[in-house]
């Protein structure tokens, strides 16, 4: 069985917390693109982890851990996660395998990453990132500047193509009003990182490939959203990588489409959010205010990453459908649902109008999307708190006719309901 979990909204859905407990069948878990500027949330019995490279199926202690070369890896970061979990007595040598073809993030690539930032800050056509460089490091990867962990595996190698790039990076960074970088420093920590992580290198598709050719099953991590995308979402309010599950093609060198045995998952939230710097056109989103504040501030809703206040926006339907179209989800998992207790009454989004006329996600870019007018459908809230549910028989019957409705105007089941972080916490519903 190959299993996909993707996210259907703007990131933050709750992939990593799934993908926690999916792991415990898989024989493999695979995190196939994005980088470090994302990150899963996993609440366990080993505690509370942030992760932004590491797969979420490292605590399932049979299930091998890759890292493939659709993954952009910032050694520094991903050596820190190896270490907090190792601390929390899980096991990582003999199960964690990075390609050698993962590109690297440098120093020079967060200073660009911050620069470039500050200049389309009053810009409404460029949200800012999160920070870490993923925007620089694969404009570098597709212009041929890149560096490959490959590279680093040869001191020669590395200290050629580490030269050329500080060479150029320094005069864009200082033309920008910005301190240059030190090739001398960066050459030395690079080497000491690669020498820490040696052991966990390994070519990844082989194993893949074996671990598929024995019926093994294998899960695919996606990070963010369908809708930052970096086709199909809200350009130029998107990431840097694909998210649909065609990506784990070219990410992992394995076709899922190929296989029988395919599950494609989507994560939604019971609500949506997203982490940005409040440009980007979200149709359902809340008035701030206080109450607004007081949600985000009780339920945490801030970037696992960045620490970024979310904003709040209602369940939008439409985005969900037009997730659908391009990665047909088996079915949902709608997480969160306990946040929503307490609210007199709901909101779900249906639909958009444009001066009056129904339209779609579709009909234009950013800058129409900014424009349409949401419709919605009201239903009535819960004040019950739902944590402790362990079964949907046991959710009460405004609660169950929420997920109702979501499946409905979704037209996807929804076959694993979240109403905690824990494990324990999530619902199977058939």
């Amino acid at each position: 069985m190959i299993t996909l979990v993707i996210g259907t909204q703007w990131g933050d859905e709750g992939k990593g917390k799934i993908v926690d407990l999916l792991a415990k069948k898989a024989d493999l878990v695979v995190r196939y693109n994005g980088s470090g500027g994302a990150a899963h949330t996993v609440v366990n019995k080993f505690g509370t982890f942030k992760l932004h490279l590491l797969p979420s199926g490292i605590f399932s202690p049979k299930t091998k851990i890759l890292i493939t070369n659709g993954v952009v890896v910032e050694p520094e970061l991903l050596l820190k996660e190896i270490g907090d979990v190792a601390k929390a007595g899980i096991k990582v040598k003999g199960r964690l395998f990075v390609s050698p073809r993962c590109h690297l993030v440098f120093p020079y690539h967060k200073i660009l990453d911050g620069l470039t930032n500050a200049l389309f800050s009053g810009d409404r056509k460029t949200s800012p990132t999160t920070g870490r460089g993923n925007g620089p490091v694969n404009a570098d990867k597709i212009s041929y500047q890149g560096i490959r962990i490959y590279d680093l595996l040869d001191k020669n190698r590395f200290a050629n193509r580490l030269k050329t790039a500080v060479g150029i990076k320094n005069k864009f960074i200082k033309a920008l009003g910005g301190k240059g970088v030190s090739f001398k420093e960066i050459y030395c920590n690079y080497l000491e990182f690669m020498l820490r992580l040696k052991p966990y290198i390994k070519e990844t598709l082989p194993i893949l490939e074996t671990a598929l050719k024995n019926k093994k099953n294998v899960l695919f991590e996606g990070v963010n959203g369908v809708f930052l995308d970096n086709d199909w979402g809200v350009y130029p309010y998107v990431t840097t990588a694909s998210i649909l599950p065609t990506e784990v093609a070219r990410g992992s060198g394995i076709n899922p489409f190929h296989y029988k045995n395919l599950e494609i998952i989507g994560i939604a939230k019971a609500y949506m959010t997203r982490v940005d710097n409040g440009e980007c056109p979200l149709p359902s989103e809340w008035p701030e205010g206080i109450k607004t504040k007081q949600f985000r501030d009780k339920n945490n809703e801030y970037g696992s990453g960045t620490g970024r206040p979310r904003r709040i926006c209602w369940f939008d339907s439409e985005v969900v459908k037009f997730s659908q179209r391009l990665c047909h989800f088996d079915y949902l998992c709608l997480t969160r649902l306990d946040t929503l207790s307490g609210l007199a009454k709901l909101k779900i989004c249906v639909g958009y109008t444009y001066h009056g006329k129904a339209v779609s996600y579709l009909d234009g870019d950013a800058e129409f999307y900014r424009k349409v007018k949401p419709v919605y459908k009201e239903l009535d809230g819960w004040k019950e708190d739902i944590s402790g549910c362990r079964s949907y028989r046991d959710l009460p019957q405004n609660v169950k006719k929420y997920i109702e409705c979501v499946e409905r105007l979704t037209g996807l089941g929804i076959k694993l309901i979240g109403v905690g972080p824990g494990r324990e916490q999530i619902i199977k519903h058939v």
